[in-house]
């Protein structure tokens, strides 16, 4: 296994939205910008979905997709406020967060006689999506289920997707034990709302143990911050989504026919870690790597979304891709070329043929 040497990375405070509007966003970056950010309300045959565009829409796309009661705030906001993260995809990318029926912020309730969704109905939304603003081949970046939803949308439509950014995915149909878990979720929501019970329950599938606290430590920000989103969730929304995932087909069969390049993100703490596991093992080896993260839960883009920025430099290198050259000198960044091994450097480690890596190493004693 080729492991990366340990990174001494700079702590960082996530800013703060400070105001929202006219369509602009003000966030407190050091290096304080105002990048236009703009909702759309795209109909699609199976009803209508929010899509928040940021950036320059010439550059090339990526879409996000979060996962189960969350939307591109409470699920992507952690990568998107790490700086070097952010001045990487957004100087590269124009991003098109899609949230779930029903998911985006101030989403009405959907009324019980609503008909479900299934899981090809939402990833056949994404491709009407693109078709709406004209988009071709896109970036894909998911989280669990929308990790699982966009990996369909790969398989039934290959040539609109030009790579796959995996964190925590599902790949096959529910187990037993997932199915029970599903269950208990949708009758809590059902009978009582998003209650605390519920919350708890979904903290636990996005967050480890460290972050959530306990009775002599207290929960982290991002787990309070996570909370408090999840208090706008209307429940019959979010059972929509849950039946739809818990009604998932085994996509196993077609991972190999998959060609678009696929960067597997996974914490090990995380109750997915075996599926992320399983779903690398059936990938091409040719087009696929798989970055285990220690001490983190699913959510790798919330809890530790630092881990995540050298694979993605590297795996973004194969398209052409890369930061932009006056951060090059910053001390804050573990992408400064005079902390990366020279052997990263070989074609071999770059998005390819990328091997499976972890981002912490013990160190011998």
């Amino acid at each position: 296994m080729h492991l990366i040497s340990v990174y001494k990375l700079c702590s960082y405070s996530r800013p703060q939205i400070i105001g929202i509007k006219a369509g602009l966003v003000w966030s407190g970056l050091n290096c304080a910008r105002v990048n236009i950010c703009q909702e759309h309300h795209v109909r699609t045959r199976c009803g209508s979905l929010s899509v928040i565009v940021y950036g320059d829409q010439d550059k090339p796309a990526l879409i996000t997709y979060p996962d189960l009661a969350l939307n591109h705030v409470s699920c992507f906001q952690g990568l998107f406020f790490c700086p070097e993260a952010a001045s990487l995809l957004l100087h590269n990318f124009c991003i098109y967060h899609i949230s779930p029926p029903g998911h985006e912020l101030g989403a009405a309730p959907i009324h019980a006689s609503a008909s479900a969704h299934c899981v090809d109905d939402l990833a056949d939304q994404i491709l009407e999506v693109l078709n709406f603003f004209g988009l071709g081949a896109v970036m894909c970046m998911g989280v669990t289920a929308g990790a699982y939803i966009l990996t369909l949308f790969a398989m039934k439509y290959r040539e609109r997707v030009l790579g796959l950014i995996l964190i925590s995915p599902l790949c096959r149909a529910p187990s037993w034990t997932e199915w029970f878990y599903n269950k208990v979720m949708s009758n809590l929501l059902y009978f009582c709302g998003m209650s605390g019970l519920l919350k708890e329950f979904l903290l636990q599938r996005y967050f480890s143990k460290e972050v959530r606290g306990n009775a002599e430590v207290p929960e982290s920000d991002i787990v309070q911050a996570c909370r408090r989103l999840l208090d706008e969730r209307h429940g019959s929304n979010v059972m929509q989504f849950l039946l739809a995932i818990n009604r998932r087909p085994d996509l196993t069969g077609g991972l190999k026919r998959l060609r678009c390049r696929t960067l597997i993100f996974v914490g090990d703490n995380s109750p997915f870690h075996s599926e992320a596991l399983h779903m690398t093992s059936k990938l091409d080896r040719r087009f696929s790597a798989l970055v285990e993260v220690q001490a983190c839960g699913s959510m790798v883009t919330e809890e530790q979304p630092h881990a995540m920025l050298i694979p993605l430099e590297y795996f973004f290198m194969r398209y052409g891709l890369y930061r932009p050259c006056q951060l090059s000198d910053s001390p804050r960044s573990p992408l400064s070329p005079s902390c990366i091994s020279p052997e990263l450097l070989s074609p071999e480690s770059m998005g390819l043929k990328l091997k499976p890596i972890k981002t912490r190493v013990p160190l011998a004693v």
